[in-house]
């Protein structure tokens, strides 16, 4: 099937998501405006040492701060997994001032996705400080894209609205500024402080403190860590301790244990566990996620966000009855991002052009269902529908045949699920200490061929 029309496509949100799509939409033939909120691209990769002044998030009319980075976060997954499949993220030594890690600090990542921007030539696609609040459907399936410039001066005066029509939406505004919070009996009672780790910058604060900590992710095991040097004592709750198993105290640290779940937290400041410990604590930090959320978009329910489900969507990026017209991008979680955008992206604009077709709707909410019910099957919450740790290849390589584009690379396979492995095994030493080299060598013979300017 050959090109067969041009679309005018409204991107929302300008971070790694935001900005392969547009890349790929261009590439398709699409005339391409990405709304960017902020002042740059980068999306939750631009840090911000301001926080919430509800540092729990609950406050709808907060001020809300995107980003979720923490000033000592360096990534998690390997440089050479992490790049898109045609711009590898690469170091670069002949700037001393770039982090040439494998595991490298934020601000590297922020400045790779500067570089891409620069040199796909996508900073004229990208409208900054530019808000989009309303999206709907008009005349003839086409939408109505909403949207005002943001005072970056602090100055209330109104601004006018403007009103433009697409073809087509592709929602890329992330999701980890809205934080999910753990659910504890009694906390309206207690005394102490409560932080989600969306507002967590630095350990300083926690100076002497007795902090509980909620989860148990990569990013709940760097915070406690990075507290640990500060606070008195360190308590962790994670869903992976046994009830009935003892609190245990972390191997290489004096003032850091292990707990089970929270049974409750009390009045006079102590919070129970489900192993029968007792801790009077200063500060429960929540290291519990983030909630999707689409506050622009005004579709009448057609896609809906259940217990952290959006749904109903077709491969995680098309609403059945909205589709093509309507797509999301970078849904899935426990991925390597990048990559995923990627190929989700060339996906929808080749829908979109025409060159590939989807499914009926009728088939595409039978394969939705079908998910759904094996989900279900397998015991799984609504909120891990996006959750794709274990078959994140697969639907890789799926998207890669629909497109026509090579799978993903076996030494990519393997180094994220060596990765994942010595995460678990090892969460103090991973970043520094690793045994794949054969793989690494891999990776820069791909990378040579891919781009022969390396």
């Amino acid at each position: 099937m050959g090109h067969s029309r041009s679309c005018e496509v409204a991107v929302i949100g300008a971070g790694a998501a935001g900005l392969v799509a547009g890349r790929e939409l261009r590439r398709e033939g699409h005339k391409v405006v990405v709304f960017e909120k902020g002042e740059s691209v980068g999306g939750t990769w631009v840090y911000s040492s301001s926080v919430e002044s509800d540092q729990l998030g609950l406050d709808p009319c907060r001020k809300i701060v995107h980003s979720s980075l923490y000033q000592s976060l360096r990534v998690n997954t390997p440089r050479e997994c992490m790049g898109f499949f045609d711009y590898p993220f690469v170091p670069r030594p002949s700037n001393k001032e770039r982090d040439s890690r494998r595991f490298p600090e934020h601000t590297e990542v922020l400045l790779y996705l500067q570089d891409f921007a620069r040199e796909f030539e996508l900073m004229g696609l990208l409208r900054f400080g530019t808000e989009v609040f309303d999206v709907h459907l008009v005349d003839e399936g086409r939408w109505m894209v909403r949207s005002r410039k943001v005072r970056m001066d602090g100055c209330d005066d109104s601004v006018a609205d403007e009103s433009e029509v697409f073809d087509a939406i592709v929602v890329c505004n992330g999701h980890y500024t809205e934080p999910r919070i753990a659910e504890i009996p009694g906390i309206e009672r207690w005394p102490g402080k409560q932080i989600h780790s969306h507002n967590y910058r630095v350990p300083e604060p926690f100076q002497d403190q007795v902090v509980v900590l909620i989860g148990s992710s990569a990013s709940a095991l760097d915070i406690s860590r990075d507290i640990c040097a500060f606070a008195k004592e360190v308590h962790l709750s994670s869903r992976s301790a046994p009830d009935k198993q003892p609190m245990s105290k972390q191997p290489g640290y004096d003032n850091m244990w292990l707990h089970s779940m929270i049974e409750r937290a009390h009045a006079d400041g102590t919070v129970a566990f489900r192993d029968g410990s007792t801790v009077r604590a200063d500060i429960i930090l929540h290291c519990t996620g983030y909630k999707y959320n689409f506050p622009f978009l005004k579709v009448n329910g057609v896609v809906t966000v259940d217990d952290n489900r959006v749904g109903p969507l077709y491969k995680h990026i098309f609403p059945p009855l909205l589709a093509p017209s309507l797509s999301f991008i970078g849904l899935p979680c426990r991925v390597l991002p990048f990559p995923l955008f990627e190929m989700q992206s060339k996906w929808v604009a080749s829908v979109l052009s025409g060159r590939l077709a989807l499914p009926s709707q009728e088939e595409m909410m039978m394969d939705v269902e079908s998910f759904y019910s094996k989900l279900d099957a397998a015991g799984l919450p609504k909120r891990y529908t996006h959750a794709m740790l274990d078959y994140q290849s697969d639907y890789l390589d799926e998207l890669a045949t629909v497109c026509g584009h090579p799978a993903m690379e076996e030494w990519r396979k393997q180094m994220s699920d060596m990765t994942l492995k010595n995460i678990r095994s090892r969460p103090d030493s991973y970043r520094d200490e690793w045994d794949d080299h054969s793989l690494v060598l891999q990776a820069y013979e791909d990378f040579h061929r891919y781009c022969k300017s390396l």
